[in-house]
């Protein structure tokens, strides 16, 4: 007769035999479920500012960059990619975007744009579109996207708008209860506060911040604006200093806090510029995602007409040098760059499309084209303080890579010769799906 105690000890063995199967079998599981990719004998210029590497290789594992450099042996059963001849360079970051639809944030992602900072609710305000959906909702729809479908998304929500320093004190307590990544104001007014801010309320919006943990980020157009802002602790300038050359108290306002600048040339761009029809309008890079209603509004005579009266337009266009020439003065001050356009909201900012152009004029300015790559890589990664994630192709980073058939180096324009893009290491479907629709 079988004993309780026989019984017990055949279940033991048997749940130990089971227990040991599976530490033998799960290591063994995971092994051969890791995704690796290596590209091979690419240039690769890896965001930080370095030279590139000719003839490198670069591995990723799974979602992340496993190894860069000339001398990376390429691990057994990797899928090996042959990238002779090709350009390898981070995603593109933006520092400053607006969002309002899954589909917009796709064609982002299709015009390399691998992170974005949106800076304002663009379901908030006349800037609102059909279908709109609140950026803290994309933000969790980012989060939770497979690889290779969405960009990396961070948001400020809603702009701060107050009369008051009480009431600047209550809109930011509102705000954070959602966790913003960042708090966002209009020093010069918004949204039926068309007078400036004053310092005692912009100074109210950015010490709330700070005191609960956050950063604020600052919309100015004057150079006294900007020395405010700064002086009452702005950590961001999300625009350029449009009004007159930057000085040398603005330089040391932004360097003592290392506080990153952000030009938006292609905003100024949207205020005037359609006017007449632009040249880009017959660019086959741009017409692959642009909504042909929107492109046909903008060369509405009655339109065209309008931008040509239009006062706010024509002080941006008579000022555009100046931003052109601050950028220079303020990149060679050593001061942090972060691309950034302010696109996606109005019409006419060309969500993606207005990115590329974005690093053209950055060039245009007087950068070098590896100081325009930093300015979209590394740079707007660490403005938006997801340095330690994007913006660099080193071991441990996300997998954010762009291929390209050309050296950037050579042209900036290159960056839009894409070959491939990948996403925490998923390849992003270069076309639109049949259904989707540009423009939403």
């Amino acid at each position: 007769m079988k004993t309780k105690e026989n019984r017990k000890g055949r279940i033991s063995v048997t749940f130990i035999g089971t227990v040991l199967a599976l530490c033998v079998t799960l290591p063994a599981i995971a092994i051969a479920a890791d995704d690796v990719k290596a590209f091979v004998g690419a240039r690769i210029i890896d965001g930080t500012g370095n030279p590139p590497m000719e003839k490198a290789t670069l591995v990723i594992r799974n979602d992340k960059i496993e190894a860069v450099g000339t001398k990376v042996k390429v691990p057994a059963g990797a899928q090996r990619i042959n990238a002779a001849g090709m350009t390898i360079i981070p995603g593109l970051v933006s520092a400053h975007s607006h969002v309002s639809s899954a589909e917009q944030l796709k064609i982002y992602l299709r015009y390399g744009i691998t992170t974005i900072w949106s800076l304002g609710d663009s379901c908030e305000g006349p800037a609102k579109k059909a279908g709109c959906t609140s950026e803290f909702d994309l933000r969790e729809q980012s989060r939770h996207a497979a690889p290779g479908t969405l960009p990396r998304l961070y948001v400020a929500g809603p702009v701060v708008v107050a009369k008051t320093p009480e009431e600047a004190r209550k809109v930011v307590d509102e705000l954070i209860t959602h966790k913003p990544d960042v708090v966002k104001f209009r020093e010069d007014g918004y949204r039926g506060v068309p007078s400036r801010m004053g310092p005692d309320v912009y100074s109210a919006i950015i010490d709330e911040a700070h005191k609960n943990g956050f950063r604020a980020a600052s919309h100015i157009i004057t150079l006294e604006d900007a020395k405010g802002v700064l002086k009452a602790g702005s950590d961001f300038i999300a625009h350029s200093v449009r009004d007159q050359l930057v000085d040398d108290e603005f330089i040391q306002l932004m360097k003592a806090r290392n506080v990153p600048y952000c030009p938006t040339f292609t905003r100024e761009l949207s205020t005037f510029i359609y006017s007449e029809v632009p040249a880009f309008f017959k660019d086959p890079f741009f017409l692959k995602e642009a909504d042909p209603a929107e492109v046909a509004a903008l060369q509405d005579p009655k339109f065209q007409e309008h931008m040509r009266n239009d006062k706010s337009g024509q002080w941006f266009k008579d000022h555009f040098d100046i931003a052109l020439q601050n950028l220079k003065k303020v990149s060679d001050a050593g001061i942090t760059i972060a691309m950034g356009t302010d696109s996606g909201a109005p019409r006419g900012r060309w969500e993606g499309y207005f990115e590329q152009v974005e690093l053209e004029y950055e060039a245009k300015a007087g950068l070098t084209p590896m100081q325009v790559l930093v300015s979209a890589t590394s740079s707007a990664a660490k403005a938006i303080g997801v340095g330690d994630k994007v913006g660099s192709l080193k071991p441990g980073m996300l997998a954010d890579v762009l291929v390209l058939s050309a050296n950037p180096l050579d042209d900036i324009k290159n960056t839009r010769k894409i070959v491939s893009i990948w996403q925490g290491g998923a390849p992003v479907a270069l076309k639109r799906e049949a259904s989707s629709s540009a423009g939403q």
